[in-house]
């Protein structure tokens, strides 16, 4: 009997203990005052967000507002003039290489090695990630076949939506616990940008975290569970989609393009040409 009761006062503690871990689970991604300057221009302003895991999150905002140089911190490419990038709770200044190993990344720049097939980038692309050579072909396989990719092409010979279907597979192949997307639907047609959505919503549902950036208002209300804007470098709102999208006081719904408007508040005078009345 006693040692029953030392064995439930154990179960107990261990779950008090899961409890208030699962209390304190970091964010997926946290910017802690992130900043970033050339020169005299500061291009990302000393901004705070928190990203929850399993979240699907919008991160919107005008040209030129930061949102690039942002991804381009949070991946590594540019380090930080001040402040502090976490991921799943890892500095990414401290732990680069594992933070790495658990990101996927769709830049909107292509950076593809041009003179491969796209199979053959694929493949190497899962070998990197730590894949065996049989799960890099595999996985391949499938993802050539599923975005109507022809696979014994050299990417150099792609479209730009071939292209981006391309990084968008070996973003995917190692099963990231993050995906940044950014302008991920540009270029690409309407039928693979359904069949990218469908697995975006997979992913979400299996508690990946997506982060994207789109100018693409109307995909970006569909798909976000949250969304931030920034401009001129500083956070301006951040929430809940749906809560956004309500009117306060009202039934209504806005639409995300009428907060962004009212948000960023510029160059909302009309437009037109002196030539064209």
């Amino acid at each position: 009997m006693l040692g029953f009761c030392f064995l439930l006062n154990d179960i107990i503690i261990h779950m008090s203990d899961e409890s208030a871990n699962m209390s304190t689970k970091p964010p997926s991604i946290r910017f802690e005052n992130l900043t970033r300057k050339y020169g005299d221009f500061i291009a990302v302003d000393s901004i705070n967000l928190d990203i929850p895991e399993g979240s699907f999150f919008g991160f919107l905002g005008p040209n030129g507002a930061g949102k690039s140089t942002t991804i381009n911190m949070m991946i590594g490419l540019l380090k930080p003039s001040s402040g502090k990038i976490f991921v799943e709770g890892m500095d990414i200044t401290k732990h680069p290489i594992a933070v790495k190993r658990i990101l996927g990344v769709v830049p909107e720049d292509f950076n593809l090695y041009e003179r491969l097939k796209g199979r053959e980038y694929l493949e190497f692309s899962g070998v990197l990630y730590g894949l065996t050579r049989r799960e890099a072909e595999a996985r391949t396989e499938e993802i050539l076949n599923l975005l109507n990719v022809d696979g014994e092409k050299y990417i150099a010979d792609y479209s730009q939506g071939l292209k981006k279907k391309v990084s968008l597979g070996a973003a995917l192949l190692h099963k990231p616990h993050i995906l940044v997307l950014d302008e991920p639907f540009i270029s690409v047609d309407a039928i693979s940008a359904k069949k990218i959505k469908d697995i975006l919503i997979d992913m979400i549902a299996t508690g990946v975290t997506i982060f994207m950036t789109s100018h693409v208002l109307e995909i970006v209300e569909r798909l976000c569970t949250d969304v931030a804007i920034i401009h001129k470098g500083k956070i301006l709102l951040t929430g809940k989609t749906e809560e956004l999208l309500k009117v306060p006081d009202s039934e209504s719904i806005r639409t995300l393009e009428d907060i962004f408007v009212e948000a960023v508040g510029t160059g909302l005078e009309k437009g037109e040409l002196s030539w064209i009345k």
